[in-house]
């Protein structure tokens, strides 16, 4: 039997490629690995738990060693991958590297969200199963009992929710941030603190060092138009854009820190700074940091994980979280 070549309907390239009768081929990201009883650099467990059903939400927690802190409750940080909301997964191994050595070094509970991806489930959805995830685990701060993640409820430290993210995850914690300023989160928890990794942020005009030559052909704005093709206002909507004139206020980011980390040659850098200029002249309470990495690109702490570089910023994010 000769294989059937199947046709191909459409490609997003370099990360995927849509086929006539619908199935979706993912071109880019690291493979799918188990999740690890002790991982044996770090001695991180980690399992992987079901958040709902309908719609299927799923995620891979992390826990620290317990030797020294058995009775004490750890930060929780709530982590959301990148890959531009189309490719890589909370169960993939560079995220599972990443995750280990930062739990290890912060100390903290952390829930990796495994949010559905585009071009199968279009944006906004990935943004509603992160905030679904949000509320699973503020949830569990709850005295009923039912159905509570134990990792969270025994130690868990409710008073000091974290979330965070690398390019697309850091776009939604920003997103997810600014819907916990409005509405609120079960058992009243509230959110300490965000950290941006060179968050996806674009929009319509050029700012600062960025070529208004073909602007509206730059990688960032066909990503947002392959996830995302029905946004109100397009590449200006503010989850994309949230310094477009009209977008609302970034006093309202429900969060009291955020940390906003960009890389030199990360054609996304300038808009991390603007961001982080603008909630710095909103009338916002927090306290926002803004860190650079000289030399580096793009997501480096996790596609290098092994250099300098990519371990300081780890250890940077370690005592955000600390």
């Amino acid at each position: 039997m000769g294989s059937i070549t199947k046709e191909v309907d459409k490609e997003f390239l370099p990360f995927v490629r849509i086929y006539k009768d619908g199935s979706v081929e993912r071109l880019l990201g690291s493979s799918y690995v188990p999740p690890t009883p002790q991982d044996p650099e770090t001695r991180v467990s980690s399992k992987d738990v079901d958040i709902s059903q309908d719609p299927p939400i799923s995620a891979r927690l992390y826990l620290p060693s317990l030797d020294q802190t058995l009775h004490q409750k750890l930060p929780i940080l709530v982590y959301f991958h990148g890959g531009g909301f189309c490719i890589e997964s909370a169960f993939s191994s560079d995220h599972q590297q990443y995750l280990n050595s930062l739990v290890a070094q912060a100390r903290v509970v952390a829930v990796s969200v495994e949010y559905r991806l585009s071009p199968e489930h279009l944006l906004p959805i990935a943004y509603e199963d992160s905030w679904a995830a949000l509320q699973w685990v503020a949830s569990n701060s709850l005295n009923n009992g039912a159905d509570k993640e134990p990792w969270l409820m025994n130690h868990g430290d409710f008073k000091r929710v974290f979330i965070g993210g690398d390019s697309a995850g850091a776009n939604i914690a920003h997103n997810i941030a600014m819907k916990a300023g409005v509405e609120s989160l079960p058992g009243d928890v509230k959110i300490l603190g965000a950290f941006l990794t060179h968050p996806y942020f674009w929009g319509s005009n050029a700012i600062r060092s960025e070529p208004s030559e073909g602007h509206d052909k730059a990688f960032p704005h066909l990503v947002w138009n392959f996830i995302y093709p029905a946004a109100p206002e397009g590449i200006d909507n503010p989850m994309i854009n949230p310094i477009a004139p009209g977008a609302p206020s970034l006093a309202g980011l429900g969060s009291s820190r955020l940390l906003v980390t960009v890389a030199e040659k990360d054609e996304l850098r300038d808009r991390g700074v603007a961001y982080c200029d603008k909630i710095r002249k909103s009338n916002w309470e927090g306290e926002a940091e803004l860190v650079q990495v000289d030399g580096e690109d793009h997501a480096f702490q996790i596609l290098h994980f092994e250099t300098e570089n990519a371990k300081n910023l780890i250890k940077r994010l370690a005592s955000f979280l600390k």
